[in-house]
């Protein structure tokens, strides 16, 4: 009877280590975030910015093997109807009153901590101004980015929030979306 137990445990112990040295010998997988942003900035927004803006483009987050996450956006901001009327120019048909740009968005290796159902992302991030770095606002900013969730679906929406000088061009609030896609892939490295 205490052979059958001895076997027992030894069958037992081989799989376990079996199946932790197929655990390691596996690439970790990434998983990657896709979706759109758009939203309007706040209206008391500073006198030179003359907002509200409407903010539109596509974005996408990748959650590295390594722990940490990349980020990067392509956005147009055009001044709002209200934007313009606040402006002092009543035209809203004028190209210049709407002033329409873009924005390039990255953040490389940011922080990634894992909250209640949302997936936070934080680091220092290299914004343009219509291709140009530093932008007029200036180029030490910061993102914290979230990818938060309802009940149905775990992964809906995200919130940019800017810090540093990109907080006088785009406001305080975060800028929200939608996540269209996630991924979940083997890392090829």
């Amino acid at each position: 009877m205490k052979s059958k137990g001895l076997w027992g445990a030894i069958q037992v112990g081989t799989l376990v280590v079996a199946a932790s040295i197929a655990g390691l010998a596996q690439t970790p997988k990434q998983v990657k975030f896709r979706g759109t942003i758009n939203d309007y900035t706040p209206q008391n927004m500073p006198a030179t910015v003359s907002g509200p803006w409407q903010v539109a483009g596509h974005w996408s987050l990748t959650l590295k093997r390594d722990g940490s996450a990349d980020f990067s956006a392509a956005l147009t901001m055009v001044r709002s109807d209200l934007g313009v009327t606040l402006s002092n120019n009543a035209d809203l048909n004028s190209a210049a009153a709407r002033n329409a740009h873009t924005h390039h968005i990255t953040l490389s290796s940011g922080a990634v901590a894992f909250l209640t159902n949302d997936i936070r992302v934080t680091g220092p991030a290299t914004i343009t101004g219509n291709g140009s770095f530093p932008p007029p606002f200036g180029g030490n900013s910061t993102l914290q980015i979230d990818i938060v969730g309802g009940n149905t679906v775990a992964y809906s929406n995200i919130k940019v929030t800017f810090l540093g000088d990109a907080q006088n061009h785009f406001g305080v609030a975060p800028m929200n979306g939608v996540v269209r896609s996630v991924r979940t892939e083997q890392d090829n490295r």
